[in-house]
This record gives structure tokens, C-alpha cells and sequence, in this order.
């Protein structure tokens, strides 16, 4: 997988060669310095940026060859992502954010879904409060909540704690972790921390677009091609 992005300089590689395996139900953790490809990895993998080249094959689906409609379904009905940044519609209370996404699936629960969900995220009690009405930690808990709606089979997460005080933090990452084996999902998370990076079953660390590689891994790929 490479992905090439047109810059004022010209093309830029972002991501280089890039051969990854995620099993079901593994929590995999995406370190790396700033700008080595973490988060162009991440959203590769959740179809919001589409490989130049290769392909990206997700539950059984080649995410490559789906149009923008169908990659927005995919991610609807199999994904839940969190970012950085809460990314939570400040017109919509947190039950609001929470069911509309299951609303326009269809859901006919959408809105119980969505308050159960709330709850197991400790927002029982502020379900009818606009974003500005919460503290950073209690929008990543509703962003959380809207992740777990849809019980996806794969969550992605790009620096969930980035903007969080280390005890919110610390709450978020619980929940996170919790989430995933909830459901049985797939956690791919990116991350600067190397304690939280340490929680994944597997630690992958990223530099300039390519996944680096230990002298063990380099004598075995060496060994298998001779």
C-alpha cells in the first residue's frame, strides 16, 4: 500500500510499501515520530483516504474498489472511529450526536441505543447537554458513545487523549479498551504514548511512511526469500 499526495512542491509519499496484517479482535498500536505516517495510515485503513496504490481489505471487503457512498456506509455500519479532536455537532445534545448516525442507518432503536451507550460511558446524566455545556473529557466520552453506537467490528482511534488532562485521559483509554473487547473489535490506535502504545497486543512503529523494522525481522525476511 503507497499513498502519493499532491502538494505545492509537487507529489509527496506519505506512505511507502506499507504491507500490514490486523487479525480480528487484536488491538494494534501505531507509534512513530510526527509526521511518519501514523494518522495517513489510520485513515487509510478507515477508507477517508484512498492508497495511490495496493489495497485495503477490511472484514472481508476490498475497501479499494467502493465509491465515496459505499465507503460511507462501510464505515457506518462496521467502523467506529475517534479522533483527536471530538468532532460532535454543537447544535445536538449528546444523545442527539449519538443517535442521528443510527437514525440515518435505519435503526428503529436508534435512541435507546444511543442513551445506553451514553450511559456505560458515565454520561447518564447529561444526555441533554450541548458540547459547549461539556468539559473536553465528557465530548471524547460522547464521541466514545457514538463510536460503540453502531457495535462495530473495527475502531480506529487517532490520538483519543491528545487534547485530554492525564487522568481524563487515563478514563478514555479505559473505556477505549473496554469498548474493543466488548464487541470483539479490531482497536488499531495511534498514539505519541509509549505506556498507552504498550496496552496493544502488537506495537508497530512507523518512520517516514514505512513500517520499521527490527534486525530479527530483517534476517527472517531475508532467510524466507533465499
Amino acid at each position: 500500500m503507497c499513498l502519493t499526495l499532491d502538494g505545492n512542491a509537487g507529489p509527496v509519499d506519505i506512505l511507502k510499501g506499507i504491507s500490514l496484517d490486523v487479525e480480528k479482535g487484536e488491538t494494534l498500536g501505531l507509534v512513530g515520530p510526527s509526521g511518519s505516517g501514523k494518522s495517513s495510515l489510520l485513515m487509510v485503513l478507515g477508507g477517508l483516504e484512498r492508497a495511490t496504490s495496493g489495497s485495503v481489505m477490511a472484514i472481508g471487503r476490498d475497501l479499494t474498489g467502493l465509491n465515496e457512498d459505499a465507503l460511507a456506509r462501510f464505515r457506518r455500519d462496521h467502523m467506529g472511529v475517534v479522533f483527536q479532536s471530538f468532532h460532535l455537532i454543537p447544535t445536538m445534545t449528546a444523545l442527539e450526536n449519538v443517535a442521528t448516525p443510527l437514525e440515518l442507518a435505519g435503526n428503529a432503536d436508534a435512541f435507546e441505543r444511543a442513551e445506553e451507550e451514553l450511559i456505560n460511558v458515565g454520561l447518564g446524566a447529561r444526555m441533554d447537554h450541548y458540547p459547549s455545556q461539556l468539559s473536553g473529557g465528557e465530548q471524547q466520552r460522547v464521541a466514545l458513545a457514538r463510536a460503540a453506537a453502531p457495535r462495530p467490528a473495527i475502531l480506529l482511534a487517532d490520538e483519543p487523549t491528545g487534547n485530554l488532562d492525564g487522568t481524563t485521559g487515563e478514563a478514555i483509554v479505559e473505556m477505549l479498551f473496554d469498548l474493543s473487547k466488548r464487541f470483539g473489535a479490531t482497536l488499531v490506535l495511534v498514539t505519541h504514548a509509549p505506556e498507552l502504545a504498550a496496552r496493544c497486543d502488537r506495537v508497530i512503529r512507523l518512520v517516514d511512511g514505512r513500517i520499521e523494522t527490527t534486525p530479527e525481522q530483517d534476517a527472517a525476511k531475508q532467510d524466507a526469500a533465499e
